[in-house]
């Protein structure tokens, strides 16, 4: 039987069981991913792909489910080490062009990740169209999740769907980075209050980055975290990243420390698969 997505039931542990098997079929290659979307969720899924930016749009009578795919090997994040750690603070900009007016609504002191903006932006133009091609076909609620990268993807696609005129019922991210400045996260958190729901394992450090500093992070998370796991294990990756604050000079990270902080993340990432995410969510129903 399919699962379900509650519409009218906010932060429900049905919509993020779906939204996370959503999120993880988004992993697959086309001709699989349209066919699990159709088994397991009952929808008929679109892929899209631009450069190394992908998701589905998938709809049926009730619905209609953007999922972002996030990094496909996350065990083997080199490629992300320096987006997610050494080059942090030159990532932190004010969008330019069309992508600068529809960010430049949270306000003036806000900054976004430019990786994960520029990611979004490859898209950007077939996923609007997909989107609106399909709420002309039948006006429903548009939900947005994604694991990972995804989850990132997942939150800046809701704030530009916005500024569109196409509204967004609710967010969903597993795993998710942090996407912008202090102002950028009090925007998403004035504009989508009560929508967006992030869930976090406690051993996964990813929700923790992108860092420039690990005493005094310019970035932050927008709000309504749902924890997974147990109060020790978010207590514990709490202090794996006080550690490490407390051998950099004046909380900065540079020189071999950067290295020396990864290779002490690459031991927790197991936790951040979207695998793992997906048991966690369904042991909340056998409680």
């Amino acid at each position: 039987m399919p699962l379900e997505l509650i519409e009218d039931a906010k932060g429900d542990p049905r919509n993020a069981q779906a939204l996370a098997v959503a999120s993880d079929l988004a992993y697959l290659p086309e001709a699989e991913g349209v066919e699990a979307f159709r088994a397991q969720l009952g929808m008929e899924a679109k892929f899209l792909t631009a450069g190394n930016t992908q998701a589905y749009v998938a709809s049926n009578d009730d619905h209609i489910v953007v999922a972002f795919r996030g990094t496909e090997m996350p065990n083997v994040w080199d490629g992300l080490k320096d987006c997610l750690l050494t080059d942090a603070a030159n990532l932190l900009i004010v969008p330019e062009g069309d992508l600068g007016t529809d960010f430049a609504a949270a306000g003036v002191g806000a900054r976004w990740h430019l990786g994960f903006i520029k990611a979004l932006a490859s898209i950007w133009d077939s996923l609007t169209a997909a989107v609106a091609a399909e709420r002309e076909k039948k006006d429903r609620p548009v939900w947005i999740t994604g694991h990972s990268l995804g989850g990132a993807l997942a939150v800046l696609a809701a704030w530009r769907f916005k500024r569109k005129f196409i509204p967004v019922h609710q967010i969903y991210t597993f795993g998710g980075p942090m996407v912008g400045s202090d102002d950028a996260a009090k925007a998403i958190d004035k504009e989508f209050a009560g929508k967006i729901f992030r869930y976090v394992n406690g051993p996964d450090p990813v929700p923790k980055l992108p860092t420039i500093s690990l005493l005094a992070n310019e970035y932050l998370h927008c709000q309504n975290e749902v924890a997974l796991g147990v109060a020790e294990e978010h207590a514990a990756t709490g202090a794996f990243f006080r550690e490490w604050a407390g051998k950099t000079a004046d909380g900065v990270l540079h020189g071999t420390i950067i290295d020396d902080i990864w290779q002490g993340l690459q031991g927790r990432l197991g936790a951040h698969a979207i695998t793992h995410y997906r048991s966690l969510i369904e042991a909340m129903f056998n409680k």
